[in-house]
């Protein structure tokens, strides 16, 4: 203990000495470790509990009930969350706030608190927003919302409004259009949710604003009842189909109440892990230099030691105590700051940039384990020159002379079994998912770590037929191979990581965007509704003409079954037994006239025509038609709580002939009405298609069709997006990392390498080297750090986007739900094909080519050229 003590003293003292080293080596470990604690913190902070959350859901009362579509019995957990257990009617009466007094028992106090949604017209333009109906006056309401300015609505003609109402068009103390029966209410006040402050809401008396809830479903009560609300209370109204949430319950949760927690995600703990494995090897790459340049500097220091009787353990426990001293106190100061500086953000309220404000909550065991792990990374870093300390000649150094002791290129062995292990592993892995497929690209990159000596002793014997500035830079960084080499490693992990992440961008853009397919032409607007009976549908289509004057609508129609439900009708390819296409935002494929069909067409084609007029479908896809015939698969499209469902009913085959469309991408078959007839199905034109080259809305322009549709009957208007997808952002943001990351591991070696040999470059001064010489042999040490880097790091990279990209585009497309729609608007595609890989050659040269011709000018240009006399001994 009094040798580690020792140890640590002077590595105090030499840090303290060394200071710009020490700043550097502590930056490059502290930075990590500030940012993770702080957005730990912040995360925390900002991630309510339901304990924290109690106040602005229940205010000051004992519990909240909300109903349900069915009186039956329901399951929750002790949130209130709900999933239904059992069957119950789907439509039943309003309850009365007698038949809840009865259930909750005498004493109790009801106040209604509604939840739901409703329309609006502002200045700014119609807009759709979550709406509450709670008389905030009501002292069982204290807390759940903030005044921010004016007052709290006391009549049913006022309302308040969220701040991010008033940057929606509303204004405090001027009416807001609200409702589609066009109803003008009174902004008399700015209430904020205290956890949500960037929500849009309006918050209004009880039956002023959700008037279109009959059936008690969505609506709800406070209730002050007159004893806590324990658990058995709660399932005894579940037995009735109401939902609880219980302060009691949540602030003293009974052990056996179900909570409905999501179970362990392996997928994301190894994901988590491998992150952190990658930013520890980063760090430790990038401080390795650092303390490698502190060995050399300190080195008669250690000569000293060990010739008054230190042993090379000795040395070593001095070396790593600087690991210790440096790693443990940027650890520290890191967890000071970042928990400081989040708890400062969570004092000002900061969360409000994010939307969520929450009491400061500091993760101590997760931010204590970062700065654990932020020490080791600084002590891990410190133990290769640990042993190159060890193994100096104590002579050569007290004479004056360079040690005989070289860096070694290390064993191959090692980095070779690592390097292929990894690889067949991520040959295995493919098949099974993507984060293995990372873990198995994390070991060949150690075993390219491993390797990082053997690779710069061999990139400097290529160097060898370079001009003389780069052949110097080239031959010391190959004698200072433990300097050079992790830096190298440094900036191959990086561009690894880099080049992964942008393999795999490129390659899921380029399947999603062959992957693509939509029925109908991008841009064209589509009206559609459910339900209507024939008058209804002619009163729809002359609003739509009266709003649209002199633009063409081309009508289509919807397919139905006895009953009056709605079918969807998709295609199958010929030369596989899966569906190709389902139906997506655009929906089920087109039926109409041959109006219809040069729409999605895109150009007239009178063979097309013709064809289509005589009953034939017409499709632009050659694999789906087999001797003349298209196979339809026919289901039903039902609407249930939260959404739409798809059901398989059967299939059906109708005459078809081939065409080629103006952009297959968005055509893909017109169905004529009279095949689709004489397959034994009902057709009622329940839509219209506005072809974009007449008429192509705003955003605004199709909300405020859509509400004007609506007040004659139920409408859906939308505009068909096609492919929306852009790789640009992202990849550029993996550009300014590469930039980051490569420069700065870089300039880091770069620096260190040119203070190391600041002799040689003075020796060169002396015998008439000029200074543009010198400054090549700096810009040489830059580029070939940085080319060597991402020159390997490349290639490792592309291995592991394209091994990456594999699993992630392939698995689960067997088995998908018949009713998943693309967020583009398209449809998606079920066939089983490889995966579209497309390498961004654009990319991968600005960073095998750009970075490292970037770092070389950097370097040249900010080396110091002005001769500093300095006595070499020989």
């Amino acid at each position: 203990m009094s040798a580690l003590l020792a140890a640590l003293r002077i590595s105090r003292r030499d840090a303290w000495r060394a200071k710009g080293r020490s700043a550097l080596i502590m930056v490059m470990i502290g930075l990590p470790v500030l940012v993770i604690t702080g957005l730990l913190t912040f995360a925390a902070t900002a991630d309510l509990t339901p304990r924290e959350r109690l106040t602005a859901d229940l205010g000051t009362a004992d519990i909240r009930i909300k109903t349900t579509e069915t009186r039956g019995r329901l399951a929750q957990d002790l949130q209130g969350q709900c999933c239904p257990s059992g069957a119950g009617p789907v439509s039943t009466p309003p309850w009365t706030s007698a038949e809840l007094t009865k259930l909750l028992g005498p004493g109790a106090r009801l106040l209604p608190a509604n939840d739901g949604s409703a329309d609006f017209w502002s200045r700014a333009g119609r807009g759709h927003v979550a709406a509450h109906e709670l008389d905030l006056r009501d002292p069982l309401t204290a807390g759940m919302y903030r005044l921010v300015e004016g007052r709290v609505p006391a009549s049913p003609q006022e309302i308040a409004v969220t701040p991010a109402m008033l940057e929606r068009g509303a204004r405090l103390g001027a009416p807001l259009v609200v409702t589609r029966a066009e109803r003008s209410l009174r902004v008399v006040g700015t209430v904020e949710n205290p956890h949500q402050t960037d929500s849009a809401e309006i918050v209004g008396l009880p039956g002023t604003l959700l008037l279109d809830r009959r059936d008690g479903n969505g609506a709800g009560w406070l209730a002050d009842t007159a004893g806590p609300v324990r658990w058995a209370d709660v399932q005894r109204l579940n037995g009735v189909g109401l939902l609880v949430r219980s302060r009691a319950v949540i602030e003293d949760p009974p052990a056996y109440g179900p909570r409905f927690e999501p179970p362990f995600n392996v997928d994301q703990t190894v994901a988590v892990g491998l992150a952190g494995v990658m930013t520890v090897l980063e760090v430790v790459l990038l401080a390795g230099p650092a303390f490698a340049v502190g060995l050399r500097r300190r080195r008669r220091e250690l000569a000293l030691i060990a010739a008054q009787g230190g042993s090379p353990g000795h040395l070593r426990m001095i070396v790593l105590a600087d690991g210790i001293v440096l790693g443990g106190g940027a650890a520290v100061i890191g967890l000071a700051l970042g928990v400081g500086l989040a708890s400062l953000s969570a004092v000002l309220e900061a969360g409000r940039l994010i939307g969520g404000v929450g009491p400061l909550e500091i993760p101590w065991g997760l931010v204590v384990t970062i700065a654990l792990i932020g020490m080791g990374s600084g002590l891990i870093a410190a133990l290769v020159p640990a042993v190159q300390a060890a193994r100096q000649d104590v002579t050569a150094v007290l004479g004056g002379r360079v040690s005989a002791v070289r860096d070694r290129a290390g064993s191959l062995l090692p980095g070779l079994i690592l390097l292929i292990a990894g690889v067949v592993a991520a040959v295995f892995a493919v098949s099974v998912d993507q984060n293995w497929v990372l873990a198995a690209a994390l070991l060949a990159q150690l075993g390219l770590v491993a390797l990082a000596p053997r690779l710069v002793r061999g990139a400097a014997r290529v160097a060898a037929r370079l001009p003389l500035p780069f052949r110097l830079a080239a031959r010391d960084a190959s004698r200072h191979r433990g300097r050079t080499a992790s830096a190298v490693a440094a900036v191959m992990t990086a561009a690894a990581a880099v080049i992964a992440v942008g393999v795999a961008t490129s390659s899921g853009y380029a399947q999603s965007r062959d992957a693509f397919q939509a029925v109908v032409p991008a841009g064209t607007t589509t009206i559609e509704t459910r339900g209507l009976d024939d008058d209804g549908w002619a009163k729809l289509k002359a609003a739509a003409g009266r709003k649209l004057p002199g633009v063409p609508l081309v009508e289509a129609a919807e397919v139905r079954d006895a009953k009056g439900v709605t079918l969807m009708l998709s295609s199958r390819r010929t030369d596989g037994d899966r569906l190709l296409f389902f139906p997506g935002r655009s929906g089920g494929l087109p039926i109409g006239d041959g109006r219809l069909l040069t729409l999605v067409q895109g150009r007239q084609d009178p063979v097309a025509s013709a064809a289509f007029s005589s009953g034939k479908a017409v499709v632009f896809d050659p694999h789906l038609v087999r001797d003349g015939r298209l196979s339809l698969s026919v289901t039903a499209r039902i609407v249930v709580s939260g959404g739409e469902n798809f059901k398989a009913r059967s299939e059906i085959t109708i005459p078809a002939v081939v065409a080629r469309a103006a952009d297959p991408r968005y055509a893909v078959a017109v169905l004529p009405v009279a095949a689709v007839r004489n397959a034994g199905l009902e057709v009622k034109t329940r839509a219209l298609y506005i072809d974009p080259a007449s008429y192509r809305p705003t955003v605004q322009q199709e909300l405020d069709l859509e509400w004007e549709l609506a007040t004659v009957a139920p409408a859906n208007v939308y505009v068909e997006p096609g492919f929306q997808e852009d790789p640009a952002p992202l990849m550029w943001m993996l550009l300014g990392a590469a930039l980051i990351l490569v420069l700065g591991g870089t300039f880091v070696a770069t620096g260190l390498a040119a203070a190391d040999m600041r002799p040689d470059l003075t020796t060169m001064a002396a015998v008439g080297a000029p200074p543009g010489t010198r400054r090549l042999v700096v810009a040489g040490q830059a580029g070939f750090i940085a080319g060597l880097g991402v020159l390997i790091g490349a290639m490792a990279g592309a291995f592991t986007g394209i091994a990456a990209i594999w699993p992630a585009e392939t698995r689960g497309w067997t088995g998908r739900f018949m009713g998943d729609r693309m967020e583009d608007g398209g449809i998606w595609s079920l066939l089983w094909t490889p995966p579209t890989i497309e390498i961004p050659w654009l990319f991968l040269a600005a960073v095998v080519i750009g970075l490292p011709i970037l770092a070389a000018l950097v370097a040249g240009a900010l080396t110091r050229t002005r001769v500093v006399l300095t006595r070499r001994l020989t």
